[in-house]
């Protein structure tokens, strides 16, 4: 068996006993080598970025950064390599967590041998699978370009960004944010797909005047085996801005037979063809909405001036603090802004303590007409108030994950 072929592994654990006793364990392989080991998450995702293995084994406790963050990190950078959890507690959160950010495997640590081979032999599969993929995508491009063609026969692959918008009060505008905002964060360079999260009573096909057979829900069953061109043809194409949907199903029983799991591993797999993925979410705080936010590299969190919102969104963001979601990471949006009221962006602030970030204002006669037209309002002005308002949104966002990103670059 010659080293291609080989199943190439970094075994990531703060632990030296435990690196060494796994590395033992492997070496009666011969399909299997050990590549690099590290101590911690941070220097697991340097040692993936200098070997880049098939798969990465992952203590998920350890000191600077657990093993979820880290995997997290890795799948965005290198989305071939497979990920194996190893815990010494079989926690169903635990596990839940880890397939959410793209986990191949979870296993209780001390591992079983014959568990351990098993789960790597089935991951570096998948590894060998998605780096032929890439392999056969570039020499691709690359006929493409010795011949003098301009076009691209696959598309790019993208540094992706999921973006959630939740408002915790119902009511509070999300859909029509997603709608325009997938719309200005929308172009050639950046593709986006916005992502109906509300499964039983979803209606962002219709912000865009659109009907659809196709739904999640023909996705869902298939979240293992999914391809571009299956997508594709279950994918909404806005014909006028060029956003992608992925519609809700057309009846609430339907939505019955979708599971978290399923949809998350959905929105994985977007991330393989959209810069952005926009995903409306529901108020209600259920596995689904708290699957999304967990996935997510920004939440922008939508207030009213009303008092309930302002109490949700504060719950809300105890609730994030609590589990370790970064403020960084959450954009506040005050909707519906209205100068008769005493409620201001400063008191807003003052109460949730994070800054407002965009203010979009009251304006009915503007919005609802475009909406009940189905047009995403930015498209008929972009100059109106609260167009502009989408549109330092969207610039908000962007500066906000630049910032992140060159965080993590120098911490690396």
């Amino acid at each position: 068996m010659t080293n291609e072929e080989k199943i190439t592994v970094v075994i990531v654990d703060d632990i030296a006993e435990t690196r060494e006793n796994i590395r033992k364990l492997l070496q009666f392989d011969p399909s299997v080598e050990v590549v690099g080991v590290a101590r911690t998450g941070e220097e697991g995702i340097k040692v993936v970025s200098e070997v880049q293995p098939d798969v990465v084994l992952m203590d998920i406790n350890m000191p600077d950064m657990d093993g979820i963050t880290a995997t997290e990190k890795i799948r965005a950078k290198f989305p071939a390599t497979q990920i194996v959890i190893l815990s010494v507690q079989s926690d169903s959160n635990y596990m839940r967590r880890a397939m959410l950010v793209g986990a191949r495997d979870f296993l209780t640590k001390p591992p079983d041998v014959d568990e351990l081979t098993s789960a790597i032999q089935r991951a570096g599969e998948m590894a060998h699978q998605e780096k032929a993929k890439v392999a056969t995508t570039m020499a691709a491009v690359r006929a493409v370009k010795g011949s003098g063609g301009s076009q691209l026969l696959y598309p790019t692959v993208f540094d992706s960004k999921i973006i959630s918008v939740y408002g915790p009060k119902g009511g509070s505008g999300t859909t029509t944010i997603s709608t325009n905002l997938a719309v200005v964060l929308h172009s050639e360079e950046t593709p986006v797909v916005i992502v109906d999260g509300r499964l039983q009573f979803g209606d962002v096909s219709f912000f865009f005047n659109e009907q659809t057979k196709t739904s999640i829900a023909d996705l869902a069953p298939r979240a293992n085996e999914l391809d571009k061109d299956v997508v594709e043809e279950v994918l909404l194409k806005h014909e006028v801005t060029g956003v992608s949907i992925l519609a809700a199903p057309q009846r609430p029983e339907h939505a019955e037979s979708i599971t978290s799991a399923e949809f998350n591993q959905v929105i994985q797999f977007l991330k393989n063809m959209f810069a952005y993925i926009i995903i409306d979410t529901s108020s209600a705080l259920d596995e689904f909405t708290l699957g999304f936010i967990d996935a997510s590299d920004m939440v922008v969190l939508v207030t009213t001036q009303d008092i309930p919102s302002i109490k949700n969104i504060r719950l809300f963001l105890d609730l994030a603090d609590a589990l370790g979601f970064p403020r960084q990471q959450v954009v506040l949006v005050m909707n519906r802004f209205d100068k008769r009221r005493n409620v201001t962006p400063e008191r807003i602030t003052e109460i949730a303590k994070s800054d407002v970030v965009a203010v979009l204002p009251l304006e009915e006669k503007f919005v609802i007409p475009a909406m009940d037209r189905g047009n995403p309002f930015i498209i008929e002005d972009r100059k109106h108030p609260v167009s502009k308002g989408i549109i330092k949104l969207a610039k908000a966002l962007k500066e906000r994950i630049a910032a992140l990103e060159k965080t993590e670059e120098e911490a690396i």
